[in-house]
């Protein structure tokens, strides 16, 4: 999702959680710089879903839904984070449509390797 911002994004310390599992959402976030990883927790066993890096984004669900978050997010080590608002991800998609289209994309791709996961789940549990 590049382009959306600029280096405007908040600094996270390494361990620091930027969401938190659970809580209400309202924005997504862009990651300028840095890593971050996400991390699920249930029936309190933590499970790592995904590292993203430098040009991902994620929390993008609250903008679509009125749903809690449906994972924690930490920083690895020192990172930058933009946080985009529905105001302004909308703007930015009249401003350039390709933007909604890389936006489907990539959340195309989390279903898609989902789907994959659960399958997999389900054979090695037959």
């Amino acid at each position: 999702m590049t382009g959306v911002g600029t280096t405007l994004g908040h600094s996270y310390a390494d361990g620091e959680t930027v969401v938190r599992q659970g809580e209400e959402g309202g924005c997504m976030f862009v990651i300028q710089s840095g890593q971050v990883e996400v991390v699920q927790t249930t029936g309190g066993n933590e499970q790592h879903l995904a590292s993203l890096g430098a040009g991902d984004f994620f929390g993008e669900m609250s903008l679509f839904e009125k749903e809690r978050r449906s994972a924690t997010v930490r920083s690895v080590g020192p990172s930058k984070i933009l946080t985009v608002d529905k105001k302004t991800l909308l703007r930015r998609i009249s401003e350039d449509p390709l933007l909604a289209f890389n936006l489907l994309k990539v959340m195309s791709h989390r279903i898609r390797d989902l789907d994959s996961r659960l399958s997999r789940h389900e054979e090695g549990s037959s």
